[in-house]
């Protein structure tokens, strides 16, 4: 078995192609969106994946990683926004866009390794299921942060759900990866 740094970078490098390759496509369209529509997208991913979870049937072609993947790619996306700020029409450069995404998924990475550490990668028990529902609880929280004006009195701010979403999706795919999960 690969360790988990290796496996993670393989599960991110396969979501940053899937990037890189649609903003070849359709340039940074993305730049647009405001926090509550990145939500909202990554909302509709995480539902639908439930959804054929509970239903165990799908009728579009869209496989729950191809899911896990969207949800990454649009965490990244919020992650981008966030810093950026000023959602406009704006097409950034294909490098720019390449470096942008790699330091997200740095930051992202690193927390990762603190957590691990801590928590003695217990994801590697939990269920696909609890990774969608997860997603969705980070989701919730988002729009509540988003409701208070952006401002938290105690809580992690929004870039930290973004993260906690990019970490349980690349789970996620490492365990399709690695068979444990329905992909």
């Amino acid at each position: 078995m690969l360790d988990t740094n290796t496996q993670y970078q393989q599960a991110v490098d396969a979501c940053k192609d899937i990037f890189i390759k649609k903003t070849k496509d359709y340039g940074t369209a993305w730049r647009v969106l405001r926090t509550i529509s990145v939500v909202d997208q990554i909302f509709i991913k995480a539902l639908r994946i439930r959804t054929i979870q509970e239903l165990k049937t799908q009728k579009v072609g869209d496989d729950i990683r191809s899911e896990f993947i969207g949800i990454l790619n649009y965490a990244i996306i919020g992650l981008i926004q966030l810093e950026l700020g000023n959602p406009t029409v704006e097409d950034l450069a294909v490098n720019q866009t390449t470096a942008l995404y790699q330091q997200q998924v740095q930051f992202a990475h690193d927390t990762m390794l603190s957590k691990n550490h801590d928590y003695g990668e217990a994801w590697r028990d939990m269920s696909q299921e609890s990774f969608a529902d997860l997603i969705l609880v980070k989701l919730l929280r988002i729009k509540q942060i988003l409701q208070n004006d952006g401002k938290t009195i105690i809580s992690e701010g929004i870039d930290a759900n973004y993260v906690d979403i990019i970490n349980y999706a690349a789970f996620a795919l490492i365990l399709i990866q690695e068979g444990k999960h329905l992909s």
